[in-house]
């Protein structure tokens, strides 16, 4: 089975509540509701994506869907990757991302983002965080800083006292200092999709998302979140 459209009847609700897609997020843009309002949207490439790998609970003990995304140049990759998408066409992609549940899809079908997402329904997103490299404790942890007045010398954007010395003669774990920023792992939740462009399978939602434009996000149905 070749695509998802021939296969709708085995993509049930059930299976749609834990699926997601994999997306490029491709800015941030203005859009105009029917009450007039102005709101600020993310620009969300999500899928298609191709079933390369299908887990089932008899062999595997769950059962999940490995879905590729974002094809890329056969020369690219090495023999063992290119072998594990043979099944799936032969192409292999840039991104393999693995979810849970999937029906009964078989490998080679290809979901798009209409097939799990409409509008009005609340999603999940994950994206990694710009990174801003070593920061000090202003820009990392928002502390104000020391007054720039008669006194104060070499010391407007220290972090001030860490603790006492004798007891307990040490540094709390989770004490803000200075240290590495940004580059983690961020899930936005209860994000409201405000339209779905099938034909170019785009999504936009209403809100900010963690990350860089151009950067990879996971785009899953939060908790509730269809209507």
């Amino acid at each position: 089975m070749s695509s998802v459209e021939a296969n709708k009847s085995m993509v049930a609700v059930p299976a749609r509540k834990r699926m997601g897609l994999m997306g490029r997020k491709l800015g941030m843009t203005q859009l105009l509701l029917a009450t007039g309002q102005r709101v600020a949207v993310t620009v969300i490439q999500a899928g298609p994506g191709v079933v390369v790998q299908r887990k089932t609970a008899e062999r595997d003990g769950y059962a999940a869907v490995q879905l590729g995304f974002e094809p890329g140049k056969p020369s690219r990759f090495n023999k063992p990757e290119l072998g594990h998408v043979a099944r799936a066409g032969g192409t292999p992609f840039r991104q393999l991302r693995e979810f849970q549940g999937g029906g009964d899809l078989e490998v080679g079908a290809t979901i798009g983002v209409s097939d799990l997402f409409r509008a009005g329904a609340l999603v999940n997103i994950t994206g990694t965080s710009k990174g801003r490299g070593f920061a000090g404790v202003m820009k990392r942890h928002g502390f104000k800083g020391f007054s720039a007045s008669h006194g104060t010398h070499e010391f407007f954007r220290h972090g001030g006292s860490i603790g006492n010395r004798s007891y307990p003669g040490r540094v709390f774990k989770g004490k803000r200092m200075p240290g590495h920023f940004g580059n983690e792992r961020i899930t936005t939740r209860n994000l409201k999709i405000a339209q779905v462009r099938a034909e170019d399978n785009v999504l936009l939602v209403l809100g900010a998302v963690a990350g860089a434009t151009g950067g990879w996000v996971e785009v899953r149905p939060a908790a509730g979140g269809l209507t």
